[in-house]
């Protein structure tokens, strides 16, 4: 994952205690707004980054977990949303907070390179051929960012509907449901009680992603 709780926690503490700020607390499925010149870190929980192409549907481009950082002026696209996914705890900057703080500041761009590597790994899995692959590749990098360790595997606490998959992967919802079932069927994807995807095969990790785990933290 990006970041232990433990981690997570300082990196707030660190904040709350240079601002003397509290995070603010957003129930699942609510729109957080994009304030000109300010920035969210997302403490806890899981934010869907999307936009609406030109037909006006929802497309996903990025997800943001807990030490990472979205908002208005880390964008150039218009139509730029941001939606939590589960209850989420977010801690709002503005930019002239970071440019007065060179500590703060370093921690945002190492966390912003994480993001980059995202969007990167995102582009790419579209040029994967044949649609189960790039289904599987995307659920492999949610695992591999935001996966918890479990008896099957690795957990996605993260919900997404099958339509969200889709936009990510350039297909149809219905492609994706069709696809999701052949992976449950052959082992590859399990469920667990609270309907959770598991990823039971687990992605290998190399040393550049094990890395970049821990550049939030750095100091």
């Amino acid at each position: 994952m990006v970041c232990s709780p433990s981690s997570s926690s300082g990196f707030l503490g660190d904040l709350e205690n240079s601002y003397r700020r509290r995070s603010i607390h957003f129930d699942a499925g609510v729109n957080i707004p994009m304030l000109p010149e300010h920035i969210w870190i997302v403490v806890r929980g899981i934010v869907k980054l999307s936009c609406l192409n030109e037909q006006g549907d929802d497309v996903l481009i990025a997800i943001a977990g807990p030490n990472e950082p979205f908002g208005d002026p880390l964008t150039q696209l218009d139509l730029y949303q941001a939606t939590t996914l589960d209850h989420c705890d977010l801690l709002g900057l503005s930019i002239q907070d970071v440019n007065s703080t060179p500590h703060l500041g370093n921690n945002l761009m190492k966390a912003m390179i994480r993001r980059t590597h995202q969007s990167e790994a995102l582009i790419a899995l579209l040029g994967l051929r044949g649609v189960e692959n790039r289904v599987k590749r995307f659920l492999e990098l949610l695992a591999e960012d935001y996966g918890n360790p479990c008896n099957q595997g690795l957990k996605l606490d993260l919900r997404l509907t099958h339509q969200e998959i889709a936009s990510a992967v350039s297909t149809t919802r219905v492609t994706v449901t069709k696809i999701l079932g052949q992976l449950k069927e052959s082992g590859w994807l399990q469920y667990d009680s609270q309907q959770k995807m598991v990823i039971s095969l687990l992605p290998k990790r190399n040393n550049h992603q094990q890395q970049n785990n821990g550049l939030i933290q750095a100091k």
